[in-house]
């Protein structure tokens, strides 16, 4: 099933391996993956590291108020209603006809507690009511790179706005050789978090490919061991920097402003073929 939203033309693609299991993809490049029938299932790596995220913030069952910088596919909203139901959930998602095609053929379960609103990231953190959010996900992207204006530490300083005492941030981005935008978000990070973390495949923090990067930041010391014993076994294992292994990965990089910030890099081509 192709059809054109407003950030190009997004395919749902049935999974070859699961009965009721989707794939969605905006100008060829996977963007989420949807399990219909167990919604706790997480295809994509980079998904699995932010349910490890999930899983870690409060006990299962316990509810928490979730705010999700674009939306997609919803695969993490389902996760959160499906693990933790009636808790509260605001994704912000401006492509309004990919919600319309993704609610109409991928609908929600029943009793998820989700409100999608076509917003841009900045403006949503504009509406969301001070120290609302126990966990904000930021997973933008626009011609799969990451916007600039959701890389700065003045985005940073509105996150931090929302999040409830006890909160946590979390993102994901991409990056390939020589890897100068995740030193400088970590670098941004850094500089407006006393706990940082980033998990990634061995081989994208060697600069050796393209891939997924996902940060955790908090005001408070996060479950550095739980998280390292999860990412690294994954299917696909990940590295977990922080502490001054993090400070060392930066390399010296340039906090970002949002007079200097730049968008994540365009994925080189036949990355996703």
């Amino acid at each position: 099933m192709t059809e054109t939203v407003d950030g190009g033309e997004a395919r749902l693609v049935p999974d070859p391996d699961r009965e009721d299991a989707w794939e969605l993809l905006i100008d060829g490049a996977p963007q989420s993956h949807v399990d219909l029938a167990d919604p706790t299932r997480l295809a994509f790596e980079y998904q699995r590291r932010l349910g490890h995220l999930v899983d870690l913030l409060a006990p299962p069952g316990r509810p928490v108020r979730v705010l999700h910088l674009g939306g997609g596919a919803l695969t993490l909203a389902r996760y959160v209603a499906a693990t933790r139901p009636r808790s509260g959930q605001q994704v912000a998602e401006p492509d309004a006809r990919l919600t319309a095609l993704v609610r109409g053929r991928l609908p929600l379960p029943d009793g998820a507690r989700v409100r999608v609103r076509a917003l841009d990231a900045r403006e949503a953190l504009a509406r969301v009511p001070e120290g609302w959010a126990d966990l904000v996900i930021t997973d933008v992207f626009a011609d799969a790179r990451t916007p600039a204006h959701c890389a700065s530490v003045e985005f940073l300083d509105a996150v931090r706005t929302v999040l409830a005492a006890g909160g946590w941030y979390a993102l994901n981005c991409t990056d390939g050789p020589p890897l100068a935008h995740l030193r400088g978000q970590a670098a941004t990070l850094l500089a407006r978090f006393p706990e940082v973390c980033l998990m990634a495949e061995p081989a994208v923090l060697r600069g050796r490919r393209f891939g997924n990067g996902v940060f955790c930041a908090a005001d408070h010391p996060l479950p550095v061991a739980e998280l390292t014993r999860r990412s690294a076994g994954d299917p696909y294992p990940a590295r977990l920097l922080t502490g001054r292994e993090l400070v060392d990965f930066t390399g010296g990089a340039a906090v970002a402003t949002d007079a200097t910030a730049r968008p994540s890099p365009p994925p080189p081509d036949g990355v996703f073929r």
